[in-house]
């Protein structure tokens, strides 16, 4: 195909407005949209790929993360290096990577196959997800931008939900590899699509990379979001302090070269200030409370409330609507009542929702998790777009890569953290409170092959609502056990009813002081705001 789109400079921007921009921004969104459904999908298929890959939580954790640790990692270093080598360039070359692990990952046969195909897809992804920010800002003239990237984070929030239900249609007719497959064709279409409609575009005066600055940064992104998800949920052991304390290492060499390198990967001073450092953590905040409700909201669908991977799927729908709405609301209500209002009541209708789910009981039917799902959405709509607005606005134009990498490295450290830490409280309380049922199962009796078979069966029931929904379908189709299998059903499901309050309530404490700390933090006036960077 021949490129006919012009290349978009930093310096010319503004004055020229790209003339098939919102198509442009429509093949961005849809790059965007594989990125964000891959982390949502295997929610709904892992239960299948549990039984056909006999996977263990460890395999399952790591299956999920093996996508999340190189994804958050690279994406700064990612960003910067599309602002030096073209943007475009960066997408079409993520799209191929992320493409090419998915075509692995549909045949893998093993879990060390699928983590190394969801290890490909992260590194793709973290090629993929700046440069369609970078690219957005850049395409688009400021009185535009906010409009854009509403349009963008009502995507990102279209494919957490459009996620699982893609993967719950599929699954009722094909294996847990389709859920890998279908990611090639959509991003075939985008990668034609964006040599088609997206210019080329790269920053001025960029002719040196910091390398030991991105390296540094691997390190201590990579690290932190190895050693929080290894550490919460399987304990810390001295591997994971190891990797911890490297990380913080790492994490104080990088602050002292980037504050001394004449060209730093990322310029500190713009990170901390009050208005990019309140958006950042109004991003991180709002996908950590995010991803950690899916993580348990998902597993309560499939296996306490009993609802297939298409029914989950439909039934966490209305979150990608309450995102798109509350999108739309913010365009209109910052420019009335001011950015600091519009993002602040969005993480507090957020924190509402999460809240919510306190109130989860045994017999609580889908209305309390609608609830919680609107509420969330909208949050996320109204905030995430000006919030992304704020951080890209606070960089110049020939950095708009690292401004794409740090809101995305937020994005996707929140959701790492969300999952590690809520998923550790979620953990601990369910092992907590079935742990006196399991203890009175009949099984002490037993000998020999029996003996073990029985306590690998309470293994598996204690660890997660997941085992406990196998072990009691064992239990069902065998008539001496059979009567065991519905009072484990009822005890996994109100262990678990009081492991979402619990994680609940910690991750609605959590985003409730985040809300008070970004309405004290950012400035009370637009015009007090950082104006574009040039």
């Amino acid at each position: 195909m021949t490129d006919t789109t012009p290349e978009i400079r930093a310096s010319v921007r503004s004055d020229s407005p790209y003339p098939r921009r919102w198509a442009a921004l429509a093949t961005l969104c849809l790059s965007l949209l594989i990125v964000v459904m891959a982390n949502t999908a295997l929610i709904v298929a892992a239960p299948s790929m549990l039984r056909d890959l006999q996977l263990t939580s460890t395999d399952m954790q790591w299956i999920i993360d093996g996508y999340t640790v190189p994804y958050a990692a690279l994406m700064l270093l990612c960003g910067v290096l599309g602002d030096r080598f073209g943007r475009r360039r960066a997408l079409l070359a993520g799209l191929a990577v992320f493409a090419a692990g998915a075509v692995f990952g549909s045949l893998a046969d093993s879990a060390t196959e699928v983590i190394a195909a969801r290890i490909v897809m992260g590194v793709g992804a973290a090629v993929i997800m700046p440069a369609t920010l970078s690219l957005l800002v850049a395409i688009f003239p400021s009185h535009e931008r906010a409009r854009a990237i509403a349009a963008w984070a009502a995507t990102s929030g279209l494919a957490i939900a459009l996620g699982p239900l893609l993967a719950g249609w599929l699954l009722e007719s094909h294996s847990w590899g389709s859920t890998f497959l279908i990611n090639v064709p959509i991003a075939a279409a985008a990668a034609i699509a964006s040599l088609a409609l997206v210019p080329a575009s790269r920053a001025d005066h960029v002719d040196r990379t910091d390398w030991i600055g991105g390296l540094l940064s691997i390190v201590t992104v990579g690290g932190l979001v190895y050693a929080i998800i290894d550490g919460f949920h399987f304990g810390w052991s001295p591997a994971t302090l190891a990797v911890l304390a490297t990380a913080a290492t790492a994490a104080v060499a990088f602050v002292a070269w980037e504050l001394r390198h004449p060209h730093p990967l990322l310029d500190l001073a713009r990170v901390v200030d009050r208005t990019v450092g309140a958006a950042c953590i109004s991003v991180l905040l709002l996908f950590f409370a995010t991803f950690g409700v899916i993580y348990f909201v998902a597993q309560q669908f499939q296996f306490v409330l009993g609802y297939g991977p298409l029914e989950t799927g439909l039934r966490l729908l209305p979150l990608a609507g309450a995102v798109s709405a509350g999108a739309a609301a913010s365009a209109r209500l910052a420019p009335r009542f001011g950015t600091r209002a519009t993002v602040t009541a969005g993480m507090a209708a957020a924190t509402l929702g999460v809240l919510a789910l306190t109130q989860s009981q045994s017999d609580s039917g889908y209305g309390i998790y609608l609830v919680c799902l609107l509420l969330l959405g909208i949050g996320i709509g109204l905030s995430t777009p000006p919030a992304t607005d704020l951080i890209m606005a606070g960089f110049p134009e020939n950095e708009l890569g690292a401004a794409g990498g740090l809101n995305d490295t937020a994005v996707e450290f929140g959701g790492s953290l969300g999952i590690a830490l809520l998923g550790s409280v979620l953990a601990t309380t369910y092992h907590r409170e079935i742990a006196g049922f399991l203890s009175d199962l009949p099984f002490t009796n037993l000998t020999g092959s029996m003996a073990e078979q029985a306590e690998l069966a309470i293994a598996a029931a204690g660890d997660s609502v997941g085992g406990a929904s196998i072990v009691a379908e064992e239990l069902a189709a065998n008539p001496l056990a059979a009567s065991h299998a519905e009072p484990l059903r009822e005890a996994a499901g109100a262990a678990f009813a009081d492991a979402i309050g619990q994680a609940s309530l910690v991750g609605g404490i959590a985003l409730a002081v985040g809300t008070l700390l970004v309405a004290a933090i950012l400035p009370s006036k637009d015009r007090d705001m950082l104006e574009p960077a040039h």
